[in-house]
């Protein structure tokens, strides 16, 4: 599969974790609801690296050879990721699912101004027509 059928996939998988979570927070605390989510991503995740790894290495052997750059920005961005998520689960818990997903692909132009200024990625007019459509999108759906 090439990467615009997996970035497909993440955006149905997206979906359903939206409307999932957004009634397993109802009745509990949105932290609490957020780390037993990560606790189930987090076993997930390990149980792909260890049945996928590559022949003959269990996945945790590759972690021997990471450098420190590599260490580095993985934990910022599962900083990141978790400070998304508490926010996120925050928000559904107070807003309904059908403003709060739309309001969070607001990460969508962000990344692409991101990637634009921090990492020199090409910003074509196609791509800034289609942010600030998402933009539009996203804040006539959060007014609605």
């Amino acid at each position: 599969m090439n990467w615009i059928m997996w970035a497909l996939l993440s955006a149905c998988f997206a979906a359903a974790t939206a409307l999932l979570a957004k009634v397993g927070v109802a009745h509990v605390d949105s932290n609490l609801a957020m780390a037993l989510r990560t606790t189930v991503v987090l076993v997930f995740a390990w149980g792909i690296v260890l049945a996928l790894g590559k022949p003959g290495i269990s996945g945790f052997g590759e972690i021997r050879s990471l450098d420190r750059r590599t260490c580095l920005f993985l934990t910022l961005s599962g900083l990141a990721t978790g400070l998304s998520w508490i926010c996120y689960f925050r928000a559904l818990q107070l807003g309904p699912a059908s403003r709060v997903a739309p309001l969070d692909k607001l990460s969508v132009p962000l990344v692409m101004i991101f990637a634009w200024l921090l990492l020199g990625e090409k910003l074509t007019t196609q791509a800034l027509a289609g942010g600030l459509l998402i933009t539009a999108g996203a804040v006539v759906i959060a007014l609605a």
